[in-house]
C-alpha cells in the first residue's frame, strides 16, 4: 500500500489534474488521497462548484479519498495553505506528495526550500527588502545572490512557488513524505490561452460566458458540472453578492480590519479608508492594492472579512481530518489512518460530538461559511447544507 497525497482546489477538475493522478499511479501509488479546499478558494472567491460536486468530480476521475482543507488554510497565502495541506496528508499516512510544477524537478525544489529556511538567508532577504522591493522580488534577488540566477528563476513559476512551500512544510513538520512532481502540461496557471489542456481559470471563464467547456475537462467531471448548472447549483458568482460584501465591510470598525488574516504594516488603515470610498469590489481592490499588496492577497482579506475569518482562526494546524468523499480504496486509507494518526477523523455528524472546543468551533465556522456560499449560487439551498450533505461515495 503506497498512499500518495495531492493538495488541490479542483476549481473545477480538468485534464491537467487527471494527468497528475494518472502519472502518480504509474509511478507506483496504489491509493490517492486529496486534500481539497472547501467552498472558498485561495484566490479570494467562492469555488465555481460546491465542495460536494468537486469531490464527486475527483472521485470519478481517479482520487480515492477527498478530505477538506479547512477554510482558514484554504483562504490563506501559499505558506499557510501548504502547511495546512501537508499536515493533513502527513496525518493520513501518505508516503509522498504529488504536484505539478513548471520545472518538474523535485530535488531542486527541495534544495531551494532548504536554502529559504537556512539561517544565512534571512539577513540577505532583509537587505533586499530594505531597498523597497516587493517581498517576491526581494526573495528572488536574495536567492540569486546565494545560489545563482538559475535557482532564483524557480521562484517565478506559480506552481514552483507553491511546490517550494510544500517542501518547506515537510521540513517544518519533519514529515517522512517524499516529493513527486511532474512538469505542468498545457496552459500556464491562470492563463486564458485556449490550449489542449486549458487552465482552470480559462474553464471558469468559459462557464460564465456560456461557452462549451466539455472538451476541456474529463468526461465525468464535465457531466458533473453540467448537471449542477442544469439544477441551478452552479456556477457560483462573486458579483451576485457584491453589495452584501460591501455592506458588511462598511459596518466594520478599524479594529475589526486589524484582526483579519494577513494584515501587517498598518494595512488595516488603507482598507478601512478604501471601504468608505468604494462603490464596487473592483474599485475597492484598485484602491487597496499596491506593489507590496498584490491583488490575490487583497481579495482574500476582503472575503475573509465577509466570512468572519480572523488571523486567530488559522493558528497552528487543522484540528481534524474531515472526510468529504471516498471509494473502496479511500476507506482503506482511512482504516490505516485511524490506527496511526492522533488527528480526529470526522466522517459523520456524530464524530463532531467527540471533538474538542477548538475543532467544534472550526466545524461551526465551516457550516456558517457554507450557508453564505449558498447565496453565491443561482438557486440557494437553505441553511444546514454542510451538515446534511453527507459523504460522497463512489
Amino acid at each position: 500500500m503506497l498512499i500518495a497525497g495531492i493538495i488541490c482546489e479542483y476549481n473545477p477538475f480538468h485534464l491537467g489534474h487527471m494527468a497528475l493522478i494518472e502519472e502518480t499511479r504509474r509511478q507506483g501509488a496504489t491509493h490517492i488521497a486529496a486534500v481539497m479546499s472547501g467552498n472558498f478558494v485561495q484566490r479570494g472567491e467562492p469555488a465555481i462548484l460546491s465542495k460536494n460536486a468537486r469531490t464527486r468530480q475527483a472521485l470519478l476521475c481517479g482520487a480515492d479519498l477527498v478530505v477538506e482543507l479547512p477554510l482558514p488554510w484554504a483562504m490563506a497565502g501559499a505558506e499557510k495553505f501548504a502547511l495546512g495541506g501537508v499536515s493533513l496528508l502527513d496525518a493520513l499516512g501518505c508516503a509522498q506528495i504529488s504536484f505539478g510544477s513548471e520545472c518538474g524537478d523535485a530535488q531542486r525544489i527541495f534544495q531551494l526550500a532548504g536554502l529559504l529556511q537556512s539561517p544565512a538567508f534571512s539577513p540577505v532577504l532583509r537587505e533586499e527588502l530594505s531597498t523597497g522591493a516587493t517581498f517576491a522580488r526581494a526573495r528572488e534577488r536574495a536567492v540569486a545572490r546565494m545560489a545563482g540566477p538559475d535557482t532564483a528563476a524557480l521562484l517565478s513559476g506559480a506552481n514552483n512557488t507553491l511546490s517550494i512551500e510544500y517542501a518547506k512544510a515537510i521540513r517544518v513538520l519533519h514529515s517522512p513524505m517524499q516529493l513527486f512532481t511532474m512538469e505542468r502540461v498545457g496552459a500556464a496557471h491562470d492563463s486564458q490561452e485556449n490550449a489542449s489542456i486549458s487552465s482552470a481559470s480559462r474553464i471558469r471563464t468559459m462557464v460564465r460566458d456560456g461557452l462549451n467547456f466539455s472538451s476541456h475537462m474529463p468526461h465525468a467531471a464535465a457531466k458533473v458540472l453540467q448537471a449542477e448548472m442544469q439544477n441551478s447549483r452552479a456556477p457560483a458568482s462573486l458579483p451576485r453578492m457584491e453589495r452584501a460584501i460591501l455592506a458588511k465591510l462598511r459596518s466594520m470598525l478599524l479594529e475589526d480590519f486589524a484582526a483579519l488574516p494577513d494584515i501587517s504594516e498598518g494595512l488595516e488603515n488603507r482598507i478601512y479608508q478604501s471601504v468608505r470610498r468604494a462603490g464596487s469590489l473592483d474599485e475597492l481592490y484598485d484602491l487597496i492594492k499596491t506593489k507590496r499588496y498584490p491583488l490575490a492577497r487583497i481579495r482574500r482579506i476582503v472575503l475573509s472579512a465577509f466570512l468572519g475569518l480572523t488571523a486567530a482562526h488559522a493558528e497552528g494546524l487543522p484540528p481534524y481530518i474531515r472526510v468529504l468523499g471516498m471509494n473502496r480504496r479511500g476507506a482503506e486509507i482511512l482504516h490505516v489512518s485511524k490506527m496511526t494518526t492522533k488527528r480526529p477523523i470526522v466522517a459523520n455528524t456524530s464524530d463532531i460530538l467527540s471533538l474538542d472546543n477548538l475543532a467544534k468551533n472550526m466545524i461551526e465556522l465551516e457550516c456558517k461559511s457554507t450557508d453564505i456560499y449558498a447565496l453565491f449560487l443561482p438557486d440557494p439551498p437553505p441553511c444546514g447544507w454542510d451538515r446534511t450533505a453527507g459523504i460522497i461515495k463512489e
